[in-house]
């Protein structure tokens, strides 16, 4: 029997269009995940759960949204009683790897420092531990610095003394040590996200690149509040867009040299792969994107477009996945977990709240999904400079997206006709059997999840209200994780729930 080993590239802040083989007008300088894709399948299509980091790593590692795995923001842990994907695989005897950051410990930015259960402590390095790998408090400092080309000569700056490289070089050590294991190993690489640190070549490469914004001068007059004074937050960085002739583009050298760099350390890492476990599935992909200035904003934050939340997602699976191929399907990370355990040859357990996508990896014009579903909630629970609650939810089909902004503007764009979502249709009666047909998948997505948040208020907009109350609806008991926790039972009986969904009267 072939042996089952995966190899699962997680890159931070790296959007679709930061990636040469989805943007092959631009010299982003990715040539070994475009080699990835030229082998393999890229999917156009492909969403992340939540544009900020904890929230979409979250769904990633335990098959739930945010909203039902309970880390609604950043510096927040998954809720203790669900099993991440490691511990699945573990407890299925699959040797499993971490490198890199986690993001999901409930602590801070860098991490607690401890391996979390279901991964091998032997390889884990999150970001506390790479910084207490530094040998001094100056050299600490230093890696929190956004250095340019002269501080980076002048701290002669190589390789070896960033977080990616020294991710890299333990992954390379962990597939030669099982390469005739099956195995699953998660290389989670924290560049480009800031402070950007990247050695030459690629600290200079990026010096007169600029990066296109076409819609870079969005009024966001008839979009949400929070986008708005996210834009005035953040009006200084205006500053690193240059016009000219009616055009803008964005200047970053430092987040685009160390996007070049993390795609050398994908390449150090296929290197091994190449070598020792060639038949292995790799997947690359990213927790979210960087607006860049589009629509005036920048970073990350409480909206939906293309540009923060599609991601690229690159399967290649030597001998079942066609090479130079293409899906245009949506697909969500929400479908990674029950993926990766349908490989395995696990149970995927009916708690999980996707799709395995093999189908799809192995015949690109097949869909597994008809919508993808988004949330937002918060940024973070320590810090309010990015941002306050601001519950939202977004279901698209791949064409219209639909964003219910439950305090706010809500938005629905064409994306075929309108693909830099400058113009919101939420209003326009000509479309309006669409939006009635996103908002239907988007409560019925909410209900069938069990969020939180959900009730009658998020069919009560002022362009299409809907009868509803908060008293009196179904029972939805929690699906079954058989390993992990007894049946549920039915408070009414006692007796194991037969279904999902209960009448209530």
């Amino acid at each position: 029997m072939a042996k089952r080993q995966t190899v699962l590239f997680l890159i931070d802040t790296q959007g679709a269009n930061c990636v040469g083989c989805y943007r092959p007008d631009l010299a982003l300088g990715t040539p070994n995940i475009d080699r990835l894709a030229s082998e393999g399948v890229r999917f156009d299509g492909a969403y992340t759960c939540a544009p900020v980091c904890g929230p979409a790593r979250s769904a990633l590692f335990t098959g739930l949204y945010p909203h039902s795995n309970g880390v609604l923001g950043n510096d927040m842990a998954p809720h203790l009683d669900l099993p991440t994907l490691g511990q699945r695989l573990r407890d299925g005897g699959f040797a499993t790897g971490y490198i890199g950051k986690w993001h999901l410990d409930g602590s801070d930015y860098f991490g607690d420092g401890r391996c979390p259960p279901g991964w091998d402590p032997a390889y884990w390095m999150d970001g506390r531990n790479y910084l207490e790998s530094l040998p001094t408090d100056d050299a600490r400092a230093l890696s929190r610095r956004v250095l340019d080309v002269k501080d980076v000569a002048e701290h002669g700056i190589t390789a070896d003394f960033t977080h990616a490289w020294r991710i890299a070089e333990r992954a390379r050590e962990f597939i030669r040590a099982h390469r005739d294991r099956d195995f699953l190993l998660v290389v989670s690489i924290d560049e480009p996200h800031h402070p950007f640190i990247a050695p030459e070549p690629y600290a200079s490469a990026f010096d007169e690149f600029l990066f296109p914004v076409p819609n870079a001068d969005d009024p966001l007059s008839d979009k949400p509040q929070s986008q708005q004074e996210w834009a005035r937050h953040t009006a200084s960085h205006q500053t690193s867009l240059v016009r000219s002739g009616g055009k803008s583009h964005l200047r970053h050298p430092q987040h685009f040299a160390c996007n070049s760099f993390c795609d050398s350390q994908v390449g150090r890492v296929l290197e091994v792969i190449d070598v020792e476990t060639p038949g292995a599935l790799v997947i690359h992909t990213s927790d979210h994107g960087d607006m860049f200035g589009s629509h005036g904003l920048f970073g990350k934050g409480p909206c939906m477009y293309e540009e923060i939340v599609r991601i690229p997602f690159i399967v290649r699976w030597p001998g079942m996945s066609p090479t130079q191929s293409v899906s245009k399907s949506p697909v969500s990370h929400i479908d990674l977990v029950p993926t990766l355990l349908d490989y395995f040859g696990m149970a995927v357990p009916a708690i999980l709240q996707g799709r395995s996508l093999l189908s799809q990896m192995r015949a690109p014009d097949h869909r597994t999904n008809d919508f993808v579903f988004l949330e937002f909630n918060r940024f973070e629970i320590d810090h309010d400079g990015f941002g306050a609650f601001a519950p939202m939810r977004c279901a698209s089909d791949g064409r219209y997206k639909l964003v219910v902004n439950l305090l706010d503007t809500d938005e629905l764009y064409d994306l075929s006709t309108d693909p830099l979502e400058l113009k919101n249709l939420i209003n326009d009666p000509l479309i309006a059997p669409q939006r009635e047909r996103l908002l239907d998948e988007l409560l019925a997505w909410m209900n069938r999840t069990r969020d939180p948040l959900r009730g009658p208020h998020w069919a009560r907009r002022h362009w299409g209200h809907r009868e509803g109350s908060t008293w009196g609806g179904p029972t939805r008991p929690r699906p079954f994780d058989e390993a992990y926790y007894p049946k549920t039972l039915l408070y009414d009986t006692g007796k194991v729930v037969d279904r999902f969904e209960y009448a209530k009267h």
